[in-house]
């Protein structure tokens, strides 16, 4: 389990005064990488494949907390799925759930792409 969290500010909303979904699925995107990434050693980068996310309910509140867990661990492939509540008031909502699939990549093909 990997866990993250995002002190909101102004920034973060869209014009009705919720967190702005994709601010919500990179926040999924970016916890679940370093989920998987704690499944390899040093030796590799984690890349997402693809990812699904469904949002339940309009993030209010002053932080977000993002929980990912690898739910199947391949060698080379692996899924994970992120969770993505608001806090207000110190009660956690659940405003969102991805499902991610991340790919294992040497470093060293990492650093010879670019």
């Amino acid at each position: 389990m990997f866990e993250t969290c995002l002190k909101v500010q102004e920034k973060h909303l869209q014009q009705d005064g919720f967190v702005h979904a994709g601010v919500i699925a990179t926040m999924a995107d970016h916890t679940a990488g370093y989920a998987a990434y704690a499944t390899v050693t040093r030796k590799f980068r984690i890349l997402t494949i693809e990812f699904k996310i469904n949002y339940f309910k309009p993030a209010t509140g002053s932080l977000l907390i993002c929980r990912s867990k690898v739910i199947n661990n391949g060698k080379k492939i692996k899924v994970v799925e992120s969770e993505v509540f608001s806090v207000s008031d110190g009660t956690e909502k659940l405003v969102s759930k991805a499902m991610l699939t991340m790919t294992a990549v040497p470093a060293e093909n990492i650093q010879s792409a670019s």
